[in-house]
């Protein structure tokens, strides 16, 4: 049965991008009679705004969508916890007091999503009871694994390159946060049983980094569909950071303002899209 998920972060309401997302998950689940899920990722830290669950699945209802809820992430820190452990007991993390500041003065190269570490610390002498991060030696644990490959169904079979992402953080300073968006969605989905991955093309170049955990710990592989994002008229993808501005009203404040939701979420399946607002296959994606 094909499983398939929404996991919005509580940080910000939902604007159009996040609508299109929902629909491309929830009718990929319902064309095969399998089942749609939301989840929570609710470990942002301050950011996270516990109010906004319910917005999201008013939002939801709103845009004509069913799902089956599965528990947010912050019942799941635990099991973040155990899966780090595991990985250091393997040897495969080392411990970074790098500030950002530090990284981007050592900086030799450029990744799919920015600055690569230059593994400043991995050979390093650092206290792991300080103030640190745990980064995963990509390099040791490629060894490990030996080539690893993942299926997308829009872009065939990938070969997987987590080294082009350096080694990421899985376990961040903030310990508010207490786990990477790369350790937490790996150890959720398997979790949740979720068969088919979708999400947007801004996150294709982190499913190296999530084929490559998926190995190491031992997880089930699923399929992924990294679908086009929606931007705006400068080209940039939609994000809650910048506001909704009047072409790109909050999903909240379009039903608020008495919008028909499922309209709405037929105009996205049909590729009506509002003024200013366009589809862009190719941002973010690393293929």
């Amino acid at each position: 049965m094909i499983v398939t998920r929404f996991a919005p972060s509580p940080n910000g309401p939902l604007h159009l991008g996040h609508a299109f997302s929902a629909v491309v998950a929830h009718d990929q689940a319902l064309a095969a009679g399998g089942r749609f899920l939301l989840r929570i990722e609710d470990i942002d830290g301050a950011r996270s705004r516990p109010e906004l669950a319910a917005e999201f699945r008013a939002d939801l209802a709103w845009l004509g969508l069913e799902w089956d809820e599965v528990p947010p992430q912050s019942a799941r820190v635990l099991s973040y916890a155990a899966a780090a452990a595991r990985l250091r007991a393997m040897g495969l993390l080392y411990p970074c007091r790098c500030t950002r500041a530090e990284i981007a003065r050592a900086v030799r190269a450029e990744g799919p999503d920015g600055p690569v570490y230059p593994g400043t610390c991995r050979a390093a002498d650092v206290d792991p009871a300080g103030d640190v991060a745990w980064r995963l030696d990509v390099s040791e644990a490629l060894r490990r694994t030996g080539p690893l490959t993942w299926v997308d169904q829009l872009h065939g079979e990938q070969q997987a390159r987590p080294d082009l992402a350096g080694d990421v953080v899985l376990v961040r300073k903030d310990r508010a946060t207490p786990a990477s968006y790369h350790l937490a969605a790996t150890i959720d989905d398997a979790a949740d049983g979720v068969t088919l991955v979708t999400r947007g093309m801004d996150l294709f170049a982190a499913t190296h980094v999530h084929r490559l955990l998926q190995a190491l710990l031992g997880l089930p592989m699923p399929t992924w569909h990294h679908h086009p994002l929606l931007v705006d008229e400068t080209g940039r993808k939609l994000a809650k950071r910048r506001g909704s501005g009047t072409r790109d009203l909050g999903l909240a404040a379009r039903r608020r303002a008495g919008e028909d939701g499922r309209a709405l979420a037929d105009a996205l399946r049909e590729g009506r899209l509002p003024a200013g607002i366009s589809v862009s296959p190719g941002i973010g994606a690393k293929p």
